[in-house]
């Protein structure tokens, strides 16, 4: 999953994070959760992105602990801790969560899900665990219902690299979703469509890798297509190759295979 040419420098200062794209169907069709980060936090200040953020140690100790996650579906380790990962990150982002009881198959109910939103915050300001959540109220985080999409890494060079796993997941239908008040100041569900146009006309600002995303989501349809086309489709490391050009622009280069409808790209900004 990670680049294995980088030098141990690169490897210590990279983080590994999972973003979730929520999917489901609305009444223009296929529609996405998405929130406004906060102007003053570190990483894409202001920007509307998908819920993520990077993983925690102990995302990784939940996917080794039986009774948490009791089969991992194949999965090596680290890659159910990305999906760890993201069902935590949404939840402190979205007040969704993506887990079951321990002894059923369906997803919790909206009605036990809202008694847990006291834990949402206490979860965001480290004043409690995931896996003390999970274990307290008998639940086990869904692994088996995240799909990989895409995979991301900061372009070499800059001075904060990330790892970044996109999955993709739908939304039960039953929970809402609402930023949380802190590191983002807004939430929206809409399509990618919606989404995009909303970049161009100036409502919303992207980061690059949130467009490619959104233009390949656009032209799978539904929610329930794109969950399949991930099922069967590889996924491509994206490290993208940045030169700066004469007026100004940026030039970034992605590997063609990657399915974005190009290889070379020009933004304001990587």
């Amino acid at each position: 999953m990670s680049d294995n040419t980088r030098t141990p420098d690169a490897a210590k200062a990279m983080r590994m994070a999972a973003t979730v794209l929520l999917l489901r169907e609305g009444g223009n069709g296929m529609e996405i959760f998405m929130v406004q980060r906060h102007h003053q936090i570190e990483f894409s200040s202001g920007a509307l992105v998908f819920p993520g953020g990077s993983m925690d140690p102990g995302d990784r100790a939940i996917a080794e602990d039986a009774a948490l996650v009791s089969d991992r579906g194949g999965l090596a380790v680290e890659s159910a801790a990305i999906r760890v990962s993201g069902i935590r990150e949404t939840f402190e982002e979205s007040g969704i969560l993506l887990a079951r009881p321990r002894d059923a198959d369906a997803l919790i109910s909206a009605g036990r899900s809202a008694a847990l939103m006291p834990q949402r915050a206490a979860l965001d300001e480290g004043r409690v665990s995931f896996a003390e959540i999970l274990h307290r109220d008998a639940l086990r985080p869904a692994i088996d219902l995240l799909v990989p999409f895409a995979h991301w890494i900061t372009p070499t060079g800059l001075p904060k690299r990330f790892d970044t796993h996109f999955l993709l997941a739908l939304a039960p239908p039953d929970q809402i979703g609402s930023h949380d008040g802190r590191e983002s100041v807004d939430s929206i569900w809409l399509t990618p469509k919606e989404a995009l146009a909303g970049a161009e006309s100036g409502r919303f600002t992207l980061p690059f890798p949130t467009v490619r995303n959104l233009i390949k989501l656009d032209k799978l349809g539904t929610a329930q297509t794109a969950m399949d086309f991930a099922r069967a489709t590889p996924v491509v490391t994206v490290i993208p190759e940045m030169s700066q050009m004469a007026d100004g622009r940026t030039r970034l280069c992605i590997p063609r295979e990657a399915g974005y409808d190009g290889d070379v790209f020009e933004v304001l900004r990587p």
